[in-house]
């Protein structure tokens, strides 16, 4: 395969000899380099759109642009690609992660889709583990940088796939160690504690079901009152409301495992009795202005509560009432931690949470699991237990 350059309005364009047939054509492909001073980059170009039309000698003139296009377009390509194959709040988070930080990086680097190496992404990864935090206050977490190099990886594969490179380079980088996190939770006693000093509290039936069902906050707010079997007393999980950039309800929840019952025992008939009996109340008072939702948790005038505002409204009843910060979520790790200290066994706590994997469960709450030690150290201090002195 032959070609040439040449300058139109400016600009180096390749001029490739095709063939249809016996028939000559001649494809016109811009390199997005202007004529001054760019003649051996316009060259260099050239040579690597060749070797790469010999090789694939089906390549379209778009993917050939797309080969030689900025890895921030070709990122932006990946999204509008992923939108149509994901739920909402699934692209809220690539979206967000990929605005916020790997465009404004990419972009300003300018460095291509071709030109996108091991070294370049690791360079992108040690610059967000140390100094990627928006407020200047040092890097992003292991976790976080996890998240970029998703996006990053996602992207990449669609290059493969589209044959654009033949191998992925984020597979190579080196990913920070994520440390282990430490879940601050609250005892019964500081349960009991904090239900006292918020009684009469909108907010308090909400957290008394997160921290005795251990729920997410998605799957709390994703509650109707066809979820709440009062004849058979029965809970059922089976909806979520989710929030990154927008509100989003979804007839699902985040896994299979996470779709569960519970039995409604009488504390908790009562608490969703009584907010029944409130909606109904304030469905009278507001009249035509009330929304109808058939969601437990809301505004009086019917509205469903978002979720950021749960979270950030437990965080300031906490600090009104001088108790220890802990987050809306960590009601949920309390809960498998009054499981745990009870003797339930880590199968147990993995079906009562909804967790997918046993692993995910022993992970996070392994070490927690206080109760199962202790009994295990009785058994092997009955067994090892040094031999009584002969009295004679």
């Amino acid at each position: 395969m032959t070609g040439s350059l040449q300058v139109k309005n400016g600009m180096f364009y390749m001029v490739i000899n095709t063939y249809e047939g016996k028939k000559r054509k001649l494809r016109w492909l811009s390199t997005g380099l202007s004529e001054q001073g760019n003649k051996r980059k316009a060259q260099q170009m050239l040579r690597e759109t060749l070797a790469e039309m010999e090789k694939h000698p089906q390549i379209t003139e778009d993917k050939v642009n797309a080969y030689n296009s900025r890895f921030s377009d070709y990122i932006r390509h990946w999204l509008s690609v992923i939108e149509k194959k994901v739920d909402d709040i699934t692209f809220q988070g690539y979206d967000i992660l990929a605005q916020t930080h790997v465009l404004p990086y990419f972009d300003t680097l300018g460095v291509k889709l071709k030109d996108v190496t091991v070294d370049v992404l690791q360079a992108y990864v040690d610059e967000k583990y140390t100094h990627g935090r928006k407020d200047g206050r040092g890097g992003l977490s292991a976790r976080t940088i996890r998240l970029h190099n998703n996006v990053i990886h996602q992207t990449l594969e669609e290059a493969v796939k589209d044959g654009l490179i033949h191998r992925n380079p984020c597979k190579s980088i080196t990913l920070p160690k994520t440390k282990r996190h430490e879940y601050h939770i609250y005892t019964s006693e500081d349960l009991q504690m904090l239900f006292e000093a918020l009684a009469g509290d909108p907010l308090l039936p909400l957290i008394r079901v997160t921290a005795y069902f251990g729920l997410r906050r998605s799957e709390l707010l994703g509650l109707k009152w066809d979820s709440i079997d009062f004849r058979r007393k029965l809970i059922t999980i089976r909806r979520t409301v989710t929030k990154v950039t927008k509100t989003v309800e979804k007839d699902k929840t985040k896994n299979a495992s996470s779709y569960r019952s519970f039995p409604l025992n009488p504390d908790m008939e009562a608490l969703f009795q009584e907010v029944k009996a409130e909606q109904e109340k304030n469905r009278r008072l507001f009249g035509r202005e009330y929304h109808e939702s058939d969601y437990v948790f809301t505004w009086p005038d019917g509205h469903l509560y978002r979720p950021d505002y749960i979270t950030r409204r437990f965080s300031k009843l906490l600090k009104n009432h001088d108790f220890s910060h802990i987050r809306f979520h960590d009601l949920r790790h309390s809960c498998a931690s009054l499981l745990l200290s009870d003797g339930c066994y880590l199968k147990d706590v993995q079906e009562w949470l909804g967790h997918a994997d046993i692993k995910m469960t022993a992970n996070i709450y392994g070490h927690l699991d206080i109760a199962r030690k202790r009994d295990i150290a009785e058994k092997m201090s009955e067994k090892l237990s040094a031999p009584q002195k002969c009295a004679c």
